[in-house]
């Protein structure tokens, strides 16, 4: 499997990368002695730590803005087609077929793109293919709506969801690496503003194309302008990384070599190999692994059911066209909040099976709500189902925290994603099949039942307080 082989590859990495640090120390060692005595002495102790410090708050600072901008630009992509796609599908010549395609591409190519950002982080560091992603996004969102026809327009859309793949893997890894000691906090973050920026693209959409006279294209197209932006945050926090692992590497270089000059080389090289045999983390054959993609997967399922077909539940109910179009808002708003507060909370806890197991509770009483009386309290059953969706940021945070270092996190994140995208495909479709099936909702809402059983009992397992 794709983790396994980069696991293998790893040995042969980190050998190179012995040299390379001790190449640097020596190159610093060299700067050093040829630095006048005057810059010399500036660089004290007391100097070296202030300006240390005064660095990494600007770092801190800096990596808030980069990882709020990035989840801003996860989900406008998708959710901004959905209100103009009529007009879409008439000016490209779309079919149904293809347009129903569209709500299952992005898990699918979640799924794929996702599982490549392992190998693509240890060569470019995760920092520098965040950086790649949110500049195919934006560069995807501004010619998407100049495509003439349904090919390229997929094309293009593919592109940006490619991007969006990898930046939706190593975004917990650089939370992890950045701010280990405010997980939750991070994480609940990002994961209100990838909630804003969903919502957002979703109501702003047909406003803004009808400020350019009803144009459809230029309401997609506006969308990149915000990709744009956080593309020079992530520029400069790509260099920082690299700055970071230059050092880290000397600093490393010059431990190994104290280590190896101090004691016997088969001492050395057993202790090597007990290092590098903890680098060598099996993600696949981990149970717990298994129970965070299991939970992942469901949970995304879930959110397209609740995405796709909640309106129409409601309007086969009964209710007007703009009562279940404010209903379907509810659920998004209410992740705004309810992300930040939840991951918080959920990253200062060491067990978080208890949160899961609620979350999937309100799942489980929204959908029975909607299965027994859906236009008996529609308000009570959106907002538990807004609820049951904030299982999104726990799953998140539960990766970073099930990882132990940066380097398990990374492999941890495209398991669990890519392996929950895939996951999460058929659930939609067979609430769309059982709905034209039957010609009711009770069926697909049962089914939906169903699913949140499995979901309570990975979300439990995924939650306990292990690390891989």
């Amino acid at each position: 499997m794709v983790w396994d082989e980069v696991a293998v590859q790893d040995e042969a990495v980190q050998a190179k990368q012995v040299q390379d640090r001790a190449a640097i120390q020596d190159e610093v060692a060299v700067r050093d002695e040829a630095a006048p005595e005057g810059e010399v002495a500036r660089r004290s102790p007391v100097s070296q730590r202030r300006g240390r410090a005064r660095s990494a708050t600007w770092t801190r600072r800096l990596a808030v803005v980069a990882l709020v901008l990035a989840a801003l630009n996860l989900r406008p992509l998708v959710t901004s087609i959905g209100p103009v796609l009529e007009e879409a599908r008439a000016a490209l010549g779309m079919s149904a077929a293809v347009a129903g395609l569209l709500a299952s591409v992005p898990a699918v190519c979640f799924a794929l793109v996702g599982s490549t950002a392992p190998r693509l982080a240890r060569r470019h560091g995760p920092e520098g293919v965040v950086l790649a992603g949110m500049a195919a996004v934006a560069l995807g969102l501004a010619l998407r709506p100049l495509a003439g026809g349904t090919p390229v327009f997929l094309t293009l859309s593919g592109l940006a969801l490619a991007g969006i793949a990898v930046a939706n893997v190593l975004l917990p890894v650089v939370v992890k690496q950045r701010f280990p000691d405010r997980v939750g906090m991070m994480t609940g973050l990002y994961s209100m503003a990838l909630n804003l920026g969903a919502s957002a693209a979703a109501a702003v959409t047909v406003p803004l194309a009808g400020a350019f006279g009803g144009d459809w294209r230029a309401g997609l197209g506006a969308w990149a302008v915000l990709a744009a932006v956080a593309v020079p945050p992530w520029v400069a926090l790509a260099r920082d990384g690299r700055r970071l692992t230059e050092q880290q590497a000397g600093q490393q270089a010059g431990q190994q070599a104290g280590q190896w000059a101090g004691q016997w080389a088969g001492r050395a090289a057993g202790g090597d190999a007990a290092a590098g045999a903890g680098a060598h983390v099996r993600v696949a054959r981990s149970p717990m692994a298994w129970a965070l993609a299991v939970f992942f997967g469901l949970q995304s399922s879930s959110a397209y059911v609740i995405m796709g077909w909640l309106p129409q539940v409601f309007r086969d109910a009964g209710l007007s066209a703009e009562a279940a179009g404010l209903l379907f808002a509810v659920t998004s708003v209410l992740g705004v909040p309810l992300s930040f507060v939840l991951a918080a909370v959920a990253g200062r806890l060491r067990n978080q099976s208890g949160i899961a197991a609620l979350l999937g509770a309100f799942g489980l009483a929204g959908y029975a709500g909607l299965w027994a009386a859906p236009a008996a309290a529609p308000w009570l059953w959106a907002v538990f189902l807004g609820v049951a969706n904030c299982s999104f940021p726990l799953a998140l945070t539960m990766i970073a925290m099930r990882g132990r270092d940066g380097a398990t996190v990374i492999r941890l994140s495209a398991f669990a994603q890519s392996v929950g995208y895939v996951l999460s495909v058929p659930g939609p479709i067979l609430v769309g099949a059982l709905y034209q099936h039957t010609g009711g909702w009770r069926g697909p809402l049962a089914f939906a039942v169903c699913l949140m059983v499995p979901q309570i009992a990975a979300g439990y397992l995924a939650g306990r307080d292990r690390q891989i």
